[in-house]
């Protein structure tokens, strides 16, 4: 345990009311690279970045057909909570309440016991129409997409459909944004984890907690909220938090 460490373990000890941001840095360790790392989707296929674009989803259907293919790839299907994400789940109970307002859309919060779980970027489990909204499980649509259906469309409506995650052009569900931002507001203890801190509005919410409480960001790089922090941590996250929650005395996180 390194003296940040047993830091930031002090701080969830006095705390009641935590407010966790994370970011892909946290999934990594669970085989989901991240969208720009050494080996993330738009590193390794540059062109992807149009299968995240709204416009360029809807107006083209090559694009449509391209993101389905992505999304039937097996990275998010096979990945498993880690122990970062079992440690952040532990750290409920005993008088502390924790709200997780997270970038991510793997589910790997919830899937590690969370209960309390923000998803600003919404989440890869579903689709949802674009016309009529409706929402199923991504599941059903992609087993569409394997029986030959190559650019599936809404069975009520016949509208277009995408996984319900927030694309580029495309608004954050303003109740969800609304309520990771009461959370920072009200908290007594904030922590970046695994996050650029680069991707707004998300990364404002470091900010608005910091007015009032204290920061810790565990993150492998550098980020511009830095300065803002009492603590910065850039050892391997799964790693870090199982150490600090050791420390809490709530037992090393399991794997």
């Amino acid at each position: 345990m390194t003296d940040r460490e047993d830091l930031v373990a002090a701080l969830l000890n006095d705390s009641t009311n935590v407010f966790v941001l994370s970011g892909a840095g946290i999934s990594t360790e669970s085989g989901i690279p991240d969208f720009r790392g050494p080996q993330g989707l738009f590193t390794r296929f540059p062109e992807a970045s149009r299968m995240f674009e709204l416009d360029a989803y809807v107006g083209d259907p090559e694009v449509r057909r391209a993101a389905w293919r992505v999304r039937s790839q097996p990275d998010m299907w096979n990945a498993e909570p880690n122990a970062g994400h079992e440690a952040v789940a532990r750290w409920e109970g005993a008088g502390r309440a924790v709200t997780v307002a997270t970038q991510n859309i793997d589910g790997l919060h919830i899937r590690a016991g969370s209960s309390e779980v923000l998803e600003l970027h919404g989440t890869f489990w579903e689709s949802q129409c674009l016309s009529c909204e409706e929402r199923r499980p991504i599941a059903e649509t992609l087993d569409r997409v394997r029986a030959g259906d190559e650019d599936p469309m809404c069975l009520r409506c016949g509208g277009i459909l995408k996984s319900a995650t927030v694309s580029f052009g495309q608004m954050l569900d303003p109740d969800v944004m609304a309520a990771a931002a009461n959370a920072a507001v009200e908290c007594d203890l904030a922590l970046v984890i695994g996050s650029s801190l680069t991707v707004q509005p998300a990364a404002s919410l470091c900010a608005v907690a910091a007015d009032s409480a204290p920061l810790v960001i565990i993150n492998a790089e550098a980020t511009p909220y830095d300065d803002l922090a009492e603590v910065t941590i850039s050892t391997p996250i799964g790693q870090t938090l199982t150490r600090i929650t050791s420390r809490l005395g709530l037992g090393a996180a399991a794997r």
